[in-house]
């Protein structure tokens, strides 16, 4: 009886034990699908940085959205545009507002332009230039000097005699100060320096100072050639391109210019010049 029991028990255990065993196998195949998953990563690679460059790559997209986004931001505006979207979201240049200017921080911003006017900086210059565009008045403005316009006041008569003497003086000294200087630079040829060295010879005929306008008209014209060649020395400097020809209204400016904050006369007496003559001055090639 007893081996019975033994045996009904022994049959009991093993009937328990099979449904866990055939479990195995089931198990056994999870572990290897998951090792499976595990090799299909390249060798040496981090899930990780794998994940990590999903993320950059993301954000290059949103860094290419914000660039497309600004047209503008590689559209070139010369002095006096800015750079604004149309329509169709295209850029294109438009004129500055003065108003949007910066506040200038002290005088050296100010500019002086040729209609002698003062500007808060080369900014609202170049802006009020643009909104003139167009015009007869737009076209002849242009930057003369930096710093705030002189006061020029108006001229005398007599003021206008003594300018062309004053200009012819100051040609003069322009051209003796080269020969001075002119050691080994070749500032001047050997022609111009045989001419100069007579004027720098006689320099001390006069004496330094103000003098009555009637002494320095009667000594111009005693010594007519030795006066006149730093005015045709002076046109033969700005009058260089072959096809420059007659003199025209911008290179007796270049002189106004340069003297514009020292003399007063300069701008009426060229006008005046300019009229008398028909803004055709032909200087022969005696100055080279």
């Amino acid at each position: 009886m007893r081996a019975w029991i033994f045996f009904l028990l022994c049959l009991a255990g093993r009937a328990l034990a099979a449904p866990q065993q055939e479990a195995l196998p089931d198990e056994t195949e999870v572990v290897e699908e998951t090792m499976a998953e595990v090799t299909k990563v390249s060798v040496g690679a981090n899930p990780v940085q794998v994940e990590v460059g999903e993320f950059d790559e993301g954000a290059e997209e949103t860094e290419e959205e914000v660039v497309a986004e600004n047209p503008c931001q590689n559209h070139h505006c010369k002095h006096g545009k800015v750079c604004e979207l149309d329509e169709n979201n295209t850029p294109m240049c438009v004129c500055q507002d003065p108003t949007s200017c910066p506040a200038p921080i002290g005088e050296f911003e100010k500019v002086c332009s040729n209609d002698n006017k003062t500007f808060d900086s080369s900014c609202h210059f170049f802006a009020t230039k643009c909104t003139l565009e167009g015009t007869k008045k737009g076209h002849k403005l242009h930057l003369d000097y930096i710093g705030p316009c002189k006061y020029i006041p108006p001229c005398l008569d007599s003021e206008l005699t003594e300018f062309p003497l004053r200009m012819r003086d100051w040609l003069k000294n322009v051209l003796v100060t080269l020969y001075e200087r002119d050691e080994d630079n070749n500032l001047l040829t050997e022609k111009q320096k045989l001419r100069v060295k007579k004027i720098h010879e006689n320099e001390k005929r006069l004496e330094a100072g103000d003098h009555p306008v009637e002494l320095l008209a009667r000594d111009f014209e005693k010594n007519y050639n030795m006066y006149i060649f730093p005015v045709h020395w002076q046109f033969g400097q700005l009058d260089q391109h072959p096809i420059d020809g007659p003199s025209i209204h911008s290179l007796p400016g270049e002189w106004s210019r340069r003297m514009r904050r020292l003399e007063k006369r300069c701008g009426p007496g060229r006008r005046k010049a300019t009229r008398h003559s028909h803004a055709k001055v032909k200087v022969s090639g005696s100055s080279k």
